[in-house]
């Protein structure tokens, strides 16, 4: 080592690097499991296997991992989320979301026998409770919002004598507004409404919260049908020609 010089032993120390750093700064390479087409046989004792120097070099894939598709991350909501579920639900998304967001905001944890266990404990407690001290579920929280921007409206007939039930509201409720109400959820005035105007109705969600909402009673419309529009479309312009020469021209008998 006396004849190196140092400039030489300088370049070395930059070429060398140590094995264990070398290994812990290496990117992890996906695993290919292969098998051989054709199988070795078995040698003698104490001798090794012939290996044919064509046949048996040729395998076969069993395994890609790099093509493996992705796995989801399984874990248990700690509060309510929007578009994946309520506290205590387990849920299945992607490792990115569920490693950059759910986690390190603690809206998540992971499935472990005692958060399961515990989780599990608490809806029991839930169900136990009564319906004041109760958590709103993330459906029901959507629902109560949904329903205070909403504007409900109830079609009634002027032909027909009518009065306002919890039956046909909450028919109307599916019908508008898409939500089911059932009877037991629905609160009308206890004055009978038969005439069209602008009253009030409340909505229990899942027994925990009430909306208070407007109910606007309007005159029925029917809806245009495509035979109503291609009468308006055919004989729309002649129709106004005619009025203004006093005649009459006939449509289609269900167009109110």
């Amino acid at each position: 080592m006396q004849g190196i010089s140092s400039g030489l032993l300088r370049a070395l120390s930059r070429l060398w690097v140590p094995a264990e750093r070398n290994l812990s700064l290496s990117q992890t390479r996906s695993t290919v499991i292969v098998e051989r087409w054709w199988q070795v046989s078995l040698a003698p004792e104490g001798k090794e296997p012939y290996l044919h120097p064509r046949r048996h070099r040729i395998y076969r894939m069993v395994e890609d991992t790099k093509h493996r598709p992705a796995e989801n991350m399984e874990l248990i909501l700690t509060q309510n989320v929007k578009s994946l579920g309520s506290r205590g639900d387990t849920v299945f998304v992607k490792k990115s979301i569920g490693r950059n967001k759910l986690l390190p905001q603690g809206l998540a944890v992971y499935p472990s026998p005692e958060n399961k266990k515990q989780f599990e404990e608490e809806k029991r407690m839930m169900l136990e409770r009564n319906p004041s001290d109760r958590l709103q579920t993330l459906t029901g929280e959507m629902t109560v919002d949904y329903l205070r921007k909403s504007r409900f409206e109830v079609g009634m007939k002027n032909n027909v004598k009518w009065e306002l039930n919890k039956e046909i509201v909450c028919r109307q409720f599916l019908k508008n507004l898409g939500v089911f109400v059932p009877l037991h959820a629905l609160t009308l005035p206890e004055e009978p409404i038969t005439r069209w105007g602008e009253y009030w109705c409340e909505v229990t969600v899942n027994g925990i919260d009430t909306v208070r909402m407007p109910m606007y009673v309007v005159n029925f419309e029917k809806p245009k049908t495509k035979r109503y529009k291609h009468w308006l479309k055919t004989y729309g312009a002649a129709a106004g020609a005619a009025t203004a020469q006093g005649e009459e021209i006939g449509g289609p008998s269900d167009v109110s």
